[in-house]
C-alpha cells in the first residue's frame, strides 16, 4: 500500500469517527472549516535502516479535534485509535482544541 493510500485510509477512519466529512488534511488558510472538525498534517517520518538503506518508514501525523462541546465523545474515540497519543488541549475563540499524535 502506498503512503497516499495509507493516508486516505486514515482520512476515512477519521471521517467515520467524526460522523461527517469535516476532516481536513493540511488545509490552506483560505479554507473555512465547519465544526466539529478534525485537521491533520504530516508531522514526522521515522526511518529504520538496514545495510545503510531505508527499509521501513513510519509516518506520524499531528491531529487536532476542534469542537464547541467540551464533553464530545470523539475525544475518547480518537484516543483509543492504535498508535494514537493524546498530546495537549487549549481553548481559542470558544472552541476546544484537542491535540494528538498518530502513527499511521
Amino acid at each position: 500500500m502506498t503512503r497516499e493510500e495509507r493516508r486516505l485510509e486514515l482520512h476515512e477512519t477519521l471521517c467515520n469517527i467524526l460522523g461527517s466529512r469535516n476532516v481536513y488534511f493540511q488545509p490552506p488558510e483560505s479554507v473555512k472549516m465547519k465544526y466539529p472538525a478534525i485537521r491533520y498534517s504530516l508531522n514526522n517520518i521515522d526511518n529504520d535502516y538496514a545495510d545503510n538503506k531505508v527499509y521501513l518508514q513510519d509516518y506520524s501525523y499531528s491531529l487536532v479535534f476542534i469542537t464547541r462541546d467540551p464533553d464530545d465523545d470523539v475525544v475518547n474515540k480518537l484516543s483509543q485509535l492504535p498508535k494514537c497519543r493524546y498530546d495537549r488541549f487549549f481553548i481559542s475563540d470558544n472552541l476546544n482544541h484537542y491535540f494528538y499524535v498518530i502513527y499511521y
